[in-house]
């Protein structure tokens, strides 16, 4: 049952139909979220605001002054600070009801453990071989990956799970990430709040979640295409 303060809280979500029960799914849902920068924390920002019970946050960076651009959870005070601490700081302020836990960086001895622990896995990381240790992970547990990139002007994302993962997208390796070829702010913005309105669907348990199609999007153009995965 919710709450009187959380009915207030959630008031817009519960309008929509059939979302009663998705609220308190959402509520009882452990997510585990591997990256807080430009994809990440916006993602976290909008899971925490709509009750997602418990988030795990990996990240072993701290705040520095190119990241302001983009990553909307840090302020210049934050400089130096650890993102982890930063970003747990701030969510829990959003919601204290979501209890939000912090750890590292993600490494072949804990990822499966990881994994494991958490009903929706979600790919916020840049780069491929914390993508690849993810993705090859939640194979193993049966957890579905919510996965997004984006640089320059392009963004893409996927749900990976029922057997399709990352190496059917990118078998090797490609790409360049923000930091050689850059990104724009609100780009990362479009994509990490697409990433969690697939991580509400699969833990929420409504719609039609990702599996097994790329969603793509070029901001200069607006264009968005659904490409089907094989």
């Amino acid at each position: 049952m919710l709450s009187r303060a959380e009915i207030e809280r959630y008031s817009r979500q519960l309008l929509l139909p059939d979302f009663e029960g998705a609220v308190e799914r959402l509520r009882a849902a452990r997510v585990l979220v591997v990256g807080a920068g430009g994809l990440g924390t916006p993602l976290v920002t909008y899971l925490a605001g709509a009750g997602v019970g418990r988030l795990t946050l990996c990240d072993d960076d701290t705040v520095s002054l190119s990241n302001l651009q983009r990553q909307v959870l840090y302020a210049t005070p934050d400089v130096g600070r650890a993102k982890t601490e930063v970003a747990a700081s701030r969510l829990q302020q959003l919601n204290p009801g979501v209890r939000v836990e912090t750890r590292g960086a993600v490494t072949a001895d804990v990822v499966d453990g990881l994994v494991s622990g958490h009903d929706v896995v979600v790919d916020a990381s840049d780069n491929f071989t914390t993508r690849y240790l993810l993705s090859d992970a939640c194979g193993r547990a049966a957890r579905p990956l919510v996965w997004g990139a984006a640089g320059g002007f392009e963004g893409m994302l996927s749900v990976f799970s029922e057997g399709v993962t990352l190496r059917d997208v990118f078998p090797e390796p490609g790409g360049d990430d923000c930091d050689t070829v850059g990104v724009l702010g609100p780009l990362l913005g479009v994509v990490a709040s697409a990433m969690a309105v697939e991580v509400l669907k699969l833990a929420g348990g409504v719609g039609e979640p990702l599996v097994g199609r790329l969603w793509t999007y070029d901001a200069l153009s607006g264009r968005v295409r659904v490409i089907r995965l094989r």
